[in-house]
Parts: structure tokens; sequence; C-alpha cells
């Protein structure tokens, strides 16, 4: 697939966004199917993918629910989610209310207590690992790999360029250090982070 770079970014900023912002829309619209006025929850939302698909729902007129850790919580607000909850300090199942649909980037306990807020028919889009359909009855579950597609990446293209996107690129490592990229990534997997490389010399762990 082939796109042209957004005019609004960097090299840098260009190489770190297809495959997180890509699959930031696949979740909240192919597969969520979100819809206006329909609430949102997002695990890991100050991770890349998980900041994009903020940026996407807000965009989408849904109200919006972050789960963060406690210094991620300032940057999700500024993203434009209407409510944020620290995963660690909150028990975000007692105080948020039911939503519709749930974006899934961490897995885990943490995802396993999300699923008591989704509404009957709503849906648990995650990208991180199956989960048999019968252990949340009522509720669709999906999980999916990734389709970076040309037409896709030109609809975030255009986003961007109209300045409906910001990118964040985290820590810039050179190639050489991938193997010190793959375990920042694993340290960090609660925040829905996810890396990349940019040849010929460099890699990126977006957060």
């Amino acid at each position: 697939m082939v796109a042209l770079r957004p005019s609004r970014l960097s090299h840098v900023e260009a190489a770190s966004a297809p495959v997180i912002a890509v699959t930031a829309w696949q979740m909240l619209f192919d597969y969520g199917n979100a819809k206006s006025n329909q609430t949102v929850m997002i695990l890991g939302a100050a991770g890349n993918v998980g900041a994009y698909a903020v940026q996407l729902a807000v965009r989408a007129r849904t109200h919006v629910i972050a789960v963060v850790g406690s210094h991620d919580m300032d940057y999700v607000r500024s993203l434009g989610s209407e409510t944020v909850l620290d995963y660690k300090a909150d028990r975000f199942e007692n105080t948020a209310s039911s939503v519709d649909l749930v974006l899934d980037t961490v897995g885990g306990n943490t995802r396993d207590r999300a699923h008591h807020l989704i509404r009957s028919g709503g849906v648990m889009v995650s990208v991180v690992s199956p989960e048999p359909a019968a252990k949340w009855p009522g509720v669709r579950a999906v999980f999916f790999y990734v389709e970076v597609t040309t037409e896709r990446l030109n609809t975030i293209s255009a986003l961007f360029d109209r300045g409906e996107l910001v990118p964040q690129v985290g820590t810039i490592l050179p190639l050489e250090d991938v193997r010190t990229a793959h375990k920042m990534l694993g340290a960090h997997r609660t925040g829905g982070e996810r890396s990349y490389c940019r040849l010929p010399n460099s890699c990126s762990m977006g957060g």
C-alpha cells in the first residue's frame, strides 16, 4: 500500500503513524461501529493506539472514557476525553456508567474489569488477544489484526492535514537497539504502546 505523507507531519511523525493510526480507526469504526452520542471506553488511552482512538472518538462526537495511569491523565484530557480514570487508583468498573463500546489495547485484568460495564448488545474490540464468546454473554467480542490499506491511509492522511489528528512520537532509537525497543514495549504494555522502525537506521517507540 502507498499513500502520500501528510504535509503537516515530519518524516519521523509520518513513519510513526500508519499502523497505529489505522489500528485505532479499525477498532473504532470498522469493528466497533462507533456512532455519535455513544459512550466509548478506551483502555490504554495514553498509548499511541489509544491516543489516536481518543482523538478519533472525540471527532466522531462520542462520549469518551479514557482509562490510563495517573501520570497520563492530563495528556488524555488534552486530547479531548470527557472522563479520565486511573486504572490503578480507581475502581473504574464501579465509578463509570454503562458503555456501548470498549477498545482494549492492554488486555488482562483491566479488560476483565471493563467488560462488566458494557451494555447488553455492546462491543469489546481488542488488539491484544481473543476471548471465547461464551465468556461475555450478551457482548460481541472482536479480536483482529490491523489491515493497512491505501484507502485507510488516505483517510488518516487527510485528518492530519486538516489538523484533526495530532501525532505523538516517543523515544527514537537506532535500529541496532531494536532489542531495547522491544523490552521497552513489554515494560509499558499497560499503556497500549506500539513500536516502529524507520529505515534505514532508526527505530521509534510510541508512547
